[in-house]
């Protein structure tokens, strides 16, 4: 009876590590509750700009780095600036871990679009969106160099968060911090 005992033990021990392992959150995720500096490198692939921020130090967001992503993010037909959600750089962040780390940049496509610019981009078959995050500065396009453009998406889908479309023909993944969806 006494050997029964340790093996019944043993298995619980297993089981119960086994559970505890599941439901521990994914790497993203444990990344973003460690407190650590949180960089981007970031192309603007329209106007040719790039930009390395470190935009959280760990304990708090960088107002003067906000500020300068907010810019690069920028409508740049009309020149105008928005605030950027800070969750949408959490957003692309996290999905730079899950790609394992890369510290590649990020093409950036298209970022804030004010009501006048994306009223003009919509036409039939263009896919913009009539009430798009683009033009609330919670959504981006974009594509990281090196990297496969379905990897990027698969990552996407697997955060769960926020509004995920795809576009291989014309290479770039939608990422928003709306509500999780995808198309």
């Amino acid at each position: 009876m006494n050997e029964i005992d340790k093996h019944r033990r043993k298995w619980l021990a297993l089981g119960s590590a086994a559970m505890g392992i599941a439901f521990l959150p994914g790497r993203a995720f444990a990344t973003l509750s460690t407190p650590r500096p949180r960089i981007l490198v970031v192309n603007n692939l329209n106007t040719g700009e790039t930009l390395k921020t470190e935009f959280f130090d760990g304990k708090r967001y960088n107002k003067d780095e906000l500020a300068r992503l907010n810019h690069l993010f920028r409508d740049y037909r009309a020149e105008k600036v928005k605030a950027i959600d800070p969750a949408l750089f959490d957003h692309l962040y996290r999905l730079q871990v899950m790609l394992g780390g890369t510290n590649k940049p990020v093409q950036l496509i298209s970022g804030y679009r004010s009501l006048a610019t994306n009223n003009s981009m919509r036409e039939p078959g263009s896919g913009v969106a009539k009430h798009s995050y683009h033009t609330l500065g919670q959504a981006m396009d974009f594509h990281i160099q090196g990297i496969e453009l379905s990897n990027i998406r698969k990552a996407a889908l697997k955060m769960r968060m926020g509004g995920v479309g795809y576009y291989p023909r014309s290479n770039f993944v939608h990422i928003d911090t709306g509500p999780a969806r995808t198309w």
